[in-house]
């Protein structure tokens, strides 16, 4: 079989039908040297071995990949403002069909007006409320302060803490639009230019590797009137894999030796910090007028 494949390469090879024919012949002979590989086909001898300063910065550009990836698919989660309140399809739900109402009692009146039919009183537009967990927090507790009354010691509790984690929701969609803009972006940037460029260089140098490698078998089975061709075929290999090692190897440095990535943890870090601080401030700024009026009524209870 290698002797057949051999004689289709070495045809292949010198057909004189451009640059296109050529790399697909090449394409043919690294996917079949590829193929025997995963056979186990080939003797571990005849399969070139990369440098080891190559194979060890693939092991590190591997790991910072799996960093970027697993972190960027969670952190994602800051691209959408209900991550942490499940409940908020209710929400959508009843703003919707209040929309619904608006736009079809604007669309009556006008088209009613200047006619003997009573136009219908427009049913006002849903305005859009923020759907996190601080802010749902904040509507409970002003709606039970609302219902209950200043005069209730609960009532006032319940004013002052609804309106603290209302500052805590602001805070927290602050937060996520610094993390978005500051953080997820430029990780993202990291991710689909200088690695995937790294990634693309480490592809050349394995289609390379099998090219060469499936040239030296072709060199093995050759008449000996097509071998100096094939020797020819192996050099230029040869030359072609140093290249493109080399380029990959300057590329996996590049990408390893970028400090974007710790500016980015960075930025990410001061978003949170700002975001905990201002919801500890307050939150501390109503948390002892809570206790006061907890103490109060917990001595009057007694």
């Amino acid at each position: 079989m290698m002797e057949n494949w051999s004689k289709l390469s070495a045809g292949l090879a010198g057909l004189n039908i451009g640059g296109s024919a050529a790399n697909i012949g090449k394409t043919l002979t690294s996917s079949y040297q590829a193929a025997r590989e995963r056979l186990g086909q080939i003797p571990a001898e005849d399969i070139t071995e990369l440098p080891q300063e190559y194979r060890d910065l693939e092991s590190r550009v591997d790991a910072l990949r799996q960093a970027h990836l697993t972190l960027q698919r969670i952190a994602r989660v800051y691209e959408t403002e209900t991550y942490d309140y499940p409940v908020q399809v209710q929400q959508s739900i009843a703003e919707l069909s209040t929309n619904v109402a608006h736009n079809v009692t604007s669309f009556a009146a006008a088209n009613l007006k200047d006619t003997s039919i009573p136009a219908p009183s427009v049913t006002p537009a849903a305005k859009p409320l923020p759907k996190t967990l601080p802010h749902a927090i904040s509507r409970a507790a002003l709606a039970g302060a609302s219902s209950l009354g200043p005069d209730i010691r609960l009532g006032k509790a319940l004013d002052l803490y609804g309106n603290a984690m209302e500052k805590v929701g602001q805070a927290r969609l602050d937060q996520d639009d610094v993390i978005v803009e500051r953080f997820l972006q430029p990780w993202n940037v990291t991710v689909t230019s200088s690695i995937a460029v790294a990634m693309q260089a480490r592809t050349a140098v394995r289609a390379s590797r099998l090219h060469l490698d499936s040239a030296k078998q072709t060199l093995k089975a050759a008449a000996p009137a097509k071998q100096e061709q094939a020797r020819l075929e192996v050099e230029n290999a040869e030359d072609d894999l140093v290249q493109k090692t080399e380029v990959a190897i300057t590329l996996m440095k590049t990408v390893l030796d970028n400090p974007e990535p710790l500016k980015n943890i960075n930025e990410l870090i001061k978003a949170q910090l700002v975001y905990f601080a201002a919801a500890a401030e307050a939150l501390s700024a109503v948390q002892g007028e809570v206790e006061e009026l907890s103490l109060a009524a917990e001595g009057e209870y007694r």
